[in-house]
């Protein structure tokens, strides 16, 4: 979601769908959306091609597997991997980890992952639930310092009180001797004994 979109404010003529949609895009946005959805959608070729008939004219193709078991389990776990990215988007790390994790498994168990379609679409909404990361409402607009920015100094004038040209002196946060303090003794290193 972009923290800088304008919110939505309901008018007193807008229409309900109009209505669902902006409330919709809200709930939405604020949760790994596209990653539930991709890992739900995976779930369920994985749990399906194992109990499928095909039937091709007169000839039916049985695609059930030994582990038609496993395959379902699969598939009902990224089915609820998804409903819970929605719902619980604090757990998407677990979730992404265990989305990728179920469909690596289910080539093995189940027809190459629902014939590819289930792994393909489980490890897409495993990496959204890995990538996504709340979004921050923006900063204010810092003030100006006081002291004017270096505009148009050549490189020997930017560093003319450094010390050595071209080494750059201390940070304000570093101390200026290499004593004062016990991490810094020694040119940083320190000694066993």
């Amino acid at each position: 979601m972009n923290p800088q979109a304008p919110v939505y404010v309901r008018s007193e003529d807008d229409a309900w769908p109009t209505v669902v949609y902006y409330h919709f895009h809200a709930w939405s946005g604020r949760r790994p959306f596209w990653a539930g959805l991709f890992t739900l959608l995976g779930g369920f070729p994985i749990a399906y091609f194992p109990y499928a008939d095909l039937r091709l004219g007169n000839v039916s193709l049985a695609m059930a597997t030994t582990g038609g078991a496993g395959a379902l389990i699969i598939g009902v776990l990224l089915i609820t991997l998804g409903l819970a990215l929605w719902f619980q988007e604090t757990i998407r790390v677990f979730a992404g980890v265990a989305a990728i994790l179920l469909a690596l498994v289910s080539i093995p168990v189940s027809n190459l992952g629902g014939f590819f379609v289930g792994f393909s679409l489980s490890m897409v909404g495993g990496a959204l639930a890995l990538a996504w990361a709340p979004g921050q409402p923006a900063e204010e607009e810092q003030p100006v310092s006081d002291q004017p920015a270096p505009v148009g100094l050549s490189k020997a004038d930017a560093t003319a009180g450094m010390g050595a040209p071209g080494i750059p002196g201390p940070r304000g946060t570093e101390t200026a001797h290499a004593s004062e303090t016990t991490a810094h003794a020694d040119g940083g290193r320190n000694s066993a004994g």
